[in-house]
């Protein structure tokens, strides 16, 4: 489910190049518990990284397309409210105007069939579904991330990756093209690639 409508096809250019932004962990401070990690309960926790913003301009700037594409499944399982997600949604594209478009996989997983099972992470339906809708170019595109289901679902859309490296108590199931501590070091790196 897409939090925002793709711009009207008179707008639309093909074959632009995105970068597919992870949500927790990548853009805001995340809750990790016994070596894992949990997005934030409630709005007053949602707080970004602070390099994020002053990447996002720099990454605008260069001509990529900023899209979100986060799995929200305590939704899906009834631990948490949508509107919660969707209000840190707003607060984010308030904090980080540059992001285009809020990809969100609401199924709950763990073995629970679930409609929107393509679009959850580390399957790659919500990067083909926005590639779908707002012309962009999969080949020139990254997918930037701090869990293995997010390098995976690069892997499977055929994006490059920038995994940012907590040191979660889990292992990658796939290697990620760059390994980076911080944002800021992942649009470094973006950008100094041709």
């Amino acid at each position: 489910m897409s939090s925002s409508l793709p711009p009207p096809a008179s707008r639309l250019q093909e074959n632009r190049k995105a970068i597919f932004l992870d949500r927790d962990g990548t853009l805001n401070h995340q809750v990790v518990r016994d070596g894992k990690p949990y997005p934030p309960a409630r709005l007053e926790d949602f707080r970004l990284f602070d390099d994020v913003p002053a990447a996002c301009r720099e990454l605008h700037g260069a001509g990529y397309a900023l899209i979100v594409a986060t799995n929200q499944p305590d939704v899906g399982r009834g631990d948490q409210k949508q509107a919660v997600v969707e209000s840190m949604h707003a607060r984010l594209r308030e904090l980080v105007p540059e992001i285009e478009r809020v990809e969100v996989c609401y199924a709950p997983g763990k073995g629970v069939a679930h409609a929107e099972d393509y679009r959850r992470k580390p399957e790659p339906g919500m990067l083909l579904d926005a590639a779908r809708d707002l012309g962009l170019d999969l080949a020139r595109s990254w997918i930037v991330g701090d869990r293995w289901r997010d390098i995976d679902c690069g892997k499977r859309a055929g994006v490059r990756t920038v995994f940012i490296d907590f040191g979660y108590a889990e292992e990658l199931r796939a290697a990620p093209d760059f390994t980076v501590k911080s944002f800021a070091a992942a649009a470094r790196i973006i950008l100094a690639q041709p």
